[in-house]
């Protein structure tokens, strides 16, 4: 079972977002849990490819991928960006980081989601949620 959603890349459009996982929370009957884990982890990734991919520039779009097997759930969120290195993301939680705005994105989607995975030199992430 599997469903998408695009959107242009803007940050008005997280709700585009919130909704598609409102949608696919109903249809693949997640816990609150699960979903409150989804949700927060989607919005990241979307968020992250929206701001750092695309550079909220909305002519580009972004695509985000629902997948469900006998294993779990798949998000996948894709961008048109250049990528980044994601194997050095600065750890937020060291002291000098800790007071820093940004960059808790990626390190709340490996907390939240069961295994994450980049491709395309990181411009595409996957979430896997166990169910």
């Amino acid at each position: 079972m599997e469903k998408s959603i695009t959107i242009a890349s803007k940050i008005e459009n997280l709700r585009q977002i919130e909704q598609f996982v409102d949608e696919i929370a109903v249809e693949f009957q997640l816990n609150s849990e699960k979903y409150g884990n989804i949700l927060i982890a989607a919005l990241e990734a979307a968020n992250n490819g929206i701001v750092h991919g695309n550079k909220l520039n909305d002519k580009e779009l972004l695509t985000l991928t629902a997948r469900k097997d006998a294993t779990g759930l798949y998000i996948t969120v894709v961008d048109n960006g250049k990528g980044f290195d994601f194997n050095s993301i600065p750890d937020p939680t060291i002291p000098e980081n800790i007071e820093k705005l940004n960059g808790r994105g990626v390190f709340l989607m490996q907390k939240l989601s069961d295994k994450i995975k980049f491709f395309n030199n990181g411009n595409t992430v996957e979430l896997k949620f166990n169910l």
